[in-house]
C-alpha cells in the first residue's frame, strides 16, 4: 500500500497576508512610529517640560490660581451639560434613522454631519447673530434679563453644536447592522415602546454609546473656536481652559500657560486611556456586532 505522503508530495507553502519585502514593511512601521513620535509624543513632552521649567511649586501655583480654577470649573460644567444633551440627541437620532423609515431621513443624516463641514468660528458667529445684543432675539432676551452670549448658555450651545455628531455617528452604523428583529419580537410579546428601548435597544448599544460619550467629552473640553466667539473672554467668568491658555500665553506667562495646557492634556489622556481600555475590553464584542448581517442573525 502506497503511503499518502508519497502520493500527495510536500505540503503547499504557507500563504502570507502581505507581498511587500521585509525592508518595505520595516520602513512603513518606522515611518508610522516616527510620525507618532514627532506629532504626538514630542509636543506632549514639550508641554510637560515647559510646565515644570520653573519647578513644581510654580506649577501648582499656576494651576491653583483663581482664574485657572474658574476656567477648569467652567470647562467641566460646559462638558457636563453638553455631553448628556448629545447623548439624548444621539440616541434619539440613531434610533429613528436605524429603526424607522420616514420623510426627511437623508436630510437628518446630512444635518448630523453639518458640524464636520462648518467652521466652529462660523457656528459661534451664527449664535452671536441670533442671540447677541443686535441679533434676531437678542433685544428681547436683554429686556427679560436673560443672557446667552457672553454667558454659560452661549458656551453650552456652542459646545453642543460642535460635538453632537459624535454620539450619533457611533450608534447609527451599529443599530443599522443589528436590524429590527429583536425590537419587533419584543413588540409582539407585548412590550411597550419604552420597554423595548430600555430592555432591548439600549443594552445592545451600551458600549458603543460609552465610546461616543468619551469622544464627545474630549471634544467638548478642548473646543476653542466656537466658544471663543460667544464667550467674550471675560476672565474668571466665561474663559474655558483653552481660552485661558491663550490669554496666559499672550501675556508672556509661558510657564503658567503650559501648566494649564498640561492639565488639559491630562484630561485628554484620561479620556484616551478610557477609550483604549474600552476597545481592549469590549472590542471583540463590538466587532462581532458589526460583522453581523443586517437583521441581527449570525
Amino acid at each position: 500500500m502506497t503511503k499518502t505522503s508519497s502520493v500527495m508530495g510536500p505540503p503547499p507553502p504557507a500563504l502570507t497576508t502581505t507581498t511587500e519585502p521585509p525592508a518595505v514593511r520595516r520602513a512603513l512601521i518606522l515611518g508610522a512610529v516616527a510620525f507618532v513620535a514627532l506629532f504626538l509624543v514630542m509636543p506632549l513632552a514639550v508641554v510637560l517640560a515647559e510646565a515644570f521649567r520653573r519647578g513644581v511649586g510654580a506649577y501648582f501655583d499656576a494651576i491653583t490660581e483663581p482664574y485657572t480654577l474658574a476656567a477648569v470649573g467652567l470647562t467641566l460644567t460646559a462638558a457636563a451639560i453638553a455631553v448628556p444633551l448629545n447623548v439624548i440627541f444621539g440616541l434619539t437620532a440613531a434610533w429613528a434613522i436605524a429603526k424607522f423609515e420616514f420623510a426627511g431621513k437623508s436630510l437628518l443624516i446630512t444635518l448630523i454631519d453639518l458640524p464636520f463641514s462648518v467652521s466652529p468660528v462660523i457656528a459661534g458667529l451664527i449664535y452671536v447673530l441670533m442671540f447677541g445684543a443686535q441679533g434676531w432675539v437678542g433685544p428681547w432676551l436683554i429686556e427679560h434679563d436673560f443672557r446667552i452670549i457672553f454667558a454659560l448658555p452661549g458656551i453650552v450651545l456652542a459646545t453642543v453644536f460642535v460635538t453632537f455628531p459624535f454620539v450619533a455617528r457611533e450608534l447609527i452604523p451599529l443599530m443599522q447592522d443589528q436590524g429590527t428583529d429583536e425590537e419587533e419580537a419584543a413588540t409582539l410579546l407585548g412590550a411597550s415602546g419604552w420597554q423595548t428601548f430600555f430592555r432591548v435597544t439600549l443594552p445592545n448599544v451600551k458600549w458603543a454609546l460609552l465610546y461616543g460619550v468619551l469622544l464627545c467629552n474630549a471634544r467638548a473640553m478642548g473646543e476653542f473656536g466656537a466658544v471663543a466667539v460667544v464667550s467674550g473672554h471675560i476672565r474668571g467668568v466665561t474663559n474655558t481652559m483653552p481660552l485661558h491658555i491663550e490669554i496666559l500665553y499672550n501675556e508672556y506667562k509661558f510657564a503658567a500657560s503650559f501648566a494649564v495646557a498640561s492639565l488639559l492634556a491630562l484630561l485628554a489622556l484620561v479620556t484616551l486611556v478610557a477609550k483604549i481600555l474600552l476597545e481592549w475590553r469590549y472590542g471583540d464584542e463590538l466587532a462581532g456586532v458589526h460583522r453581523m448581517p443586517r437583521g441581527g442573525k449570525a
